[in-house]
């Protein structure tokens, strides 16, 4: 393979710490995962240049590699010689607070929505949305623009040929604004508007000397129809172009890679579509953090990413027990404890927010709220990964039970593939069955479903990587990145204490042989590694679904894992509210490490 490349330097700029990785090819021909390096971002004073922490984190590389990528004038040395330098250099970046909009649409579950998902799928943090019908007075909406200070505005609304007064209107608002750039005053604000072409012109009279206005095609040229490609594209442009630009450093950066940097969740977001695309599958992957958890899900080629901004682990852990109320925390924590208790616990991790647990109930503790902080989070994904609203959809009788209705959610959990863990929480349990199993109680997946976690989060590289190597790209995704923990068997629905539900029998590709019948109420672990298939035959009880309908028997390929073969018959929906001691008594029954 004369014109594959032979070696692929990558990092990500995270907001705190840079990661650089070196993958390679072997003499076999894939690509694999050689080395990883990582340093302090350097986008803050006193250093004031995010490439000091990229060369940082490229001389551990160097140090752990035994090659050499660093020239004395410091810069990326290419082509691959031998053992100095190497044949792609490639970047993702979140720092500075990574890429920060405001979108606006004429009709906020309409319009104003898809300009969201098309904002949030390019990878940005969306501050706020303005929508001609969001009950805000045109002063309220002016004086917010003008305090949040966003990177970028997309400006859409109505379809194609349609009415043109409303979204004119939201142009003169963002005219009135005078909106200035979070990142310095030297230049005017992006502004996409990506909406009904009639308004082009009017559009650019209200905005066209005051803004750098950038038209692209309507993201919902009609009602039936999203497109957000065009306006995705284009925010990653401008996030190059003009926030980038901006950032200490980063112009000598991008003068270094051989493709546009890209935010990093953008680029985790297009690791996920690819693998979904190339392998054919439905999955959901969740990044839990300090301060937000992102999930972002592909069902049915349909791509959807949402921010739950106050959802995390360190800084926002407060907000969790917030949210999600004492009683269901509680309902995860498998000895007892006061309310005054878990409280002081939860405060004292917000203010303290780089430590790490110190006992074993402290870590039962945090692996509780983890549960709660994904389970809100995708809750919140699932409300707004949804069919297009306001779509009068015409049905026959062939495909009345496979389309979606006009704002049902996408997310069908018993078509999931594959469900993907990353952040602290999950990547870095001591323990790979604790991972396993707190996404196992927060997404409560359904039929048979894979789980696994990336071992190091190397999801941002491999997203750009992906943009210039595919194979380079999944190879590495499916053999470094991604830890296969097992898969879990769950059958939708109840069934009564003492009767069977489920009975999964087969022969695995090793010799092993299968025969469990698990009565309700169980989380039953079975070994089945991580090389190791089985051709299961599984048959839920009278009532029960796997997929095929209720007490119809499914065959499946089930795959192994480090944890091994969960089968889960809790129920679907699952009742955890029990009294303290029947709790303690179940979750230390169902624990699976």
């Amino acid at each position: 393979m004369p014109n594959e490349p032979k070696t692929i330097l990558a990092t990500d700029c995270g907001s705190t710490t840079t990661k650089a990785i070196l993958i390679e090819r072997q003499d076999s021909g894939e690509y694999r995962l050689v080395v990883r390096g990582e340093a302090p971002t350097t986008v803050e004073a006193p250093f004031e240049d995010v490439t000091k922490g990229a060369l940082n984190a490229i001389r551990e590389v160097e140090e752990l590699s035994g090659r050499r990528f660093i020239s004395d004038d410091e810069k990326i040395v290419r082509p691959d010689n031998g053992d100095i330098g190497t044949d792609i250099y490639i970047s993702t970046s979140s720092a500075g607070g990574g890429l920060q909009m405001m979108v606006s649409g004429v009709v906020k579950s309409m319009t104003a929505e898809s300009a969201e998902r098309a904002a949030l799928g390019a990878g940005s943090i969306v501050m706020d949305v303005l929508a001609s019908n969001d009950g805000r007075l045109a002063h309220e909406k002016i004086e917010r623009i003008r305090r949040l200070r966003p990177d970028m505005i997309l400006l859409s609304g109505g379809i194609d040929g349609g009415t043109t007064k409303h979204v004119v209107e939201l142009a003169e608002l963002i005219s009135a604004a005078r909106p200035r750039p979070r990142l310095g005053g030297g230049y005017d604000l992006p502004v996409i508007y990506a909406g009904n072409n009639k308004a082009c012109d009017e559009v650019d009279k209200a905005l066209g000397d005051k803004v750098s206005l950038k038209i692209v095609d309507n993201l919902r040229p009609i009602l039936e129809r999203e497109n957000l490609g065009p306006a995705r594209d284009k925010i990653h442009d401008l996030f190059m172009e003009h926030v980038m630009a901006q950032a200490p450093g980063y112009n000598k950066l991008m003068s270094w890679t051989d493709a546009p940097i890209m935010p990093t969740p953008g680029a985790v977001g297009n690791i996920m579509e690819t693998i979904s695309k190339k392998d054919g599958i439905d999955l959901v992957g969740v990044d839990i953090g300090g301060a937000t958890t992102d999930v972002f899900s592909v069902f049915s080629g349909v791509f959807n990413r949402t921010v739950s901004a106050n959802l995390g682990m360190s800084y926002s852990i407060s907000n969790v027990l917030a949210e999600a109320g004492f009683d269901n925390i509680m309902r995860w924590v498998p000895f007892e404890i006061s309310e005054e208790d878990l409280r002081d616990r939860i405060g004292n991790k917000m203010i303290r927010p780089t430590t790490i647990p110190q006992t074993l109930e402290e870590l039962k503790i945090e692996q509780a709220i983890a549960r709660e902080a994904l389970r809100l989070a995708f809750i919140q994904h699932k409300s707004f990964a949804v069919g297009l609203k306001g779509v009068q959809q015409e049905r026959s009788i062939s495909d009345t039970f496979s389309q979606k209705t006009s704002g049902e959610t996408l997310v069908d959990m018993m078509s999931l593939n594959m469900l993907v863990g990353s952040g602290g929480a999950l990547s870095h349990a001591p323990n790979r069955a604790q991972a396993a199993q707190m996404m196992i109680d927060a997404f409560l997946p359904e039929g048979v479903t894979r789980l696994a976690v990336d071992s190091i989060f190397m999801m941002p590289q491999l997203g750009v990587l992906a943009t210039v190597n595919e194979r380079a790209a999944t190879e590495v995704f499916e053999k470094d990145c991604l830890i296969h923990l097992g898969t879990c068997i769950a059958p939708l629905g109840a069934g009564k204490a003492g009767k069977t539900v489920v009975t999964v029998t087969g022969k695995s590709s090793k010799g092993r042989e299968i025969n469990l019948d698990v009565g309700f109420d169980e989380l039953l672990l079975t070994e089945l590694e991580v090389d190791e298939t089985l051709h299961a035959h599984i048959i839920p009880a009278k009532g029960l679904d796997m997929g095929e309908g209720p007490g119809k028997p499914v065959e499946r390929m089930v795959h192994g894992g480090i944890v091994g073969l969960v089968i889960d018959t809790r129920g679907r929906p699952c009742d955890l509210r029990r009294d303290t001691k029947d709790r303690v008594q179940k979750l230390n029954k169902w624990k699976l490490d």
